[in-house]
């Protein structure tokens, strides 16, 4: 009688464990096909690599997908971890790059975000978890002695918009232009 061979754990996945790359086979390609991390970015400055980061979030192609992501909860940081890191396999940028655009990324999304109505967008998961994000006293209702400074105290408690600290000016601007409309048109499409 032949009786059934049990299946191992990589027969049940499909998966074949010799098919694997040799340890330290990436360092032996040949120096005529380096990747595209390999070879010199395509931005070195700052303010141009998010230029062209916008130019690629606000495409009539990206930008109702990103849109749907952050009405659908997508926590913004981990959005800005793909589109950055997908960013540096292409050879946009370095890592180094990498990590200064990842601040002004999250800003750029927060202000999608907010052109876009959705209030309640996901900063990071666990975010209503953290003590940290907590503001202590946040929860007692504060006693307004005057009528007058009422209106002014109210206008600072908006919420956080993209700075020139983080954002240049140009785009600044260009997103305060361009971002509402384009947003507008792509909801009229829906």
């Amino acid at each position: 009688m032949a009786e059934k061979i049990k299946e191992n754990q990589f027969d049940e996945v499909g998966v074949n464990p010799f098919n694997a790359p040799i340890p330290g086979e990436s360092l032996t390609t040949a120096p005529d096909m380096p990747r595209a991390w390999e070879r010199p970015p395509q931005f070195t400055d700052e303010d141009d690599a998010l230029e062209s980061l916008y130019m690629e979030l606000t495409s009539d192609e990206a930008l109702l997908p990103l849109i749907e992501l952050i009405d659908n909860k997508t926590p913004l940081d981990e959005m800005a971890q793909v589109i950055l890191h997908r960013g540096y396999t292409q050879g946009l940028w370095t890592p180094d790059l990498m990590l200064i655009l990842i601040e002004p990324t999250i800003y750029l999304l927060i202000a999608i975000a907010d052109y876009a109505k959705i209030d309640d967008y996901v900063l990071y998961e666990g975010e209503e978890d953290d003590p940290d994000a907590e503001i202590h006293g946040d929860d007692v209702e504060p006693i307004m002695m005057d009528e007058d400074d009422n209106t002014e105290k109210k206008a600072d408690i908006k919420k956080e918009k993209p700075s020139s600290d983080s954002i240049p000016q140009s785009l600044l601007s260009r997103m305060e232009s361009e971002l509402p409309e384009k947003i507008q048109e792509i909801k009229e499409k829906k």
